[in-house]
């Protein structure tokens, strides 16, 4: 997993976000490395997040804006009323299978940004009340909006994981890169 984005040129503009958006998704995998089930689904705080639910979450939010983008509904559809689903494991739900997902939705996030003819190319948001009327935004802001949506829950999976082991995002990645075992 990626755990650093040099500074060298990553090939275009297009290889530079994708390797960001990437960079962010392996923080989100490693606070997941070695817990059961169980210690993913529990929330070791006064938040509701737990890490199989924020790994729920950004894979659906990832691929309802591809599936935006495309023109496409997203694989879910949900309400206003409804958002928070997006944050819990149902009982038939488990992390191996929503990181598998994850992969899926990734390279369909990959194949969308590779193939566009260009990064301007714009799609309608949702019509959503906290979106403009009739707005449009271009595939480069999907992949700055996808590398902070990811970056900030990221940031909460560091935290969920810590409270949850007492293990940092530091040992987590000595851990994956095989040095001293988390």
């Amino acid at each position: 997993m990626v755990t650093h984005v040099p500074a060298e040129d990553k090939g275009d503009e297009r290889g530079a976000l994708l390797a960001f958006i990437e960079e962010q998704r392996g923080g989100i995998r490693r606070a997941l490395l070695g817990l059961t089930e169980e210690q993913a689904r529990s929330r070791p705080s006064a938040s509701e997040l737990s890490l199989g639910g924020l790994l729920k979450h950004v894979v659906e939010v990832e691929q309802g804006w591809v599936a935006r983008a495309r023109q496409e509904p997203p694989a879910v559809q949900r309400d206003a009323s409804d958002w928070h689903e997006t944050f819990r494991l149902t009982d038939g739900e488990t992390v191996a299978a929503q990181l598998a997902y994850w992969e899926r939705v990734a390279a369909g996030t990959e194949e969308l940004i590779r193939s566009a003819p260009s990064l301007d190319d714009t799609f309608p948001l949702p019509p959503d009340p906290w979106f403009p009327p009739e707005g449009r935004v271009s595939l480069r802001w999907l992949c700055l909006h996808l590398i902070r949506e990811t970056a900030r829950h990221a940031g909460h999976a560091d935290i969920i994981r810590e409270s949850l082991d007492g293990r940092t995002a530091f040992e987590l990645v000595a851990r994956e890169q095989g040095g001293s075992p988390a």
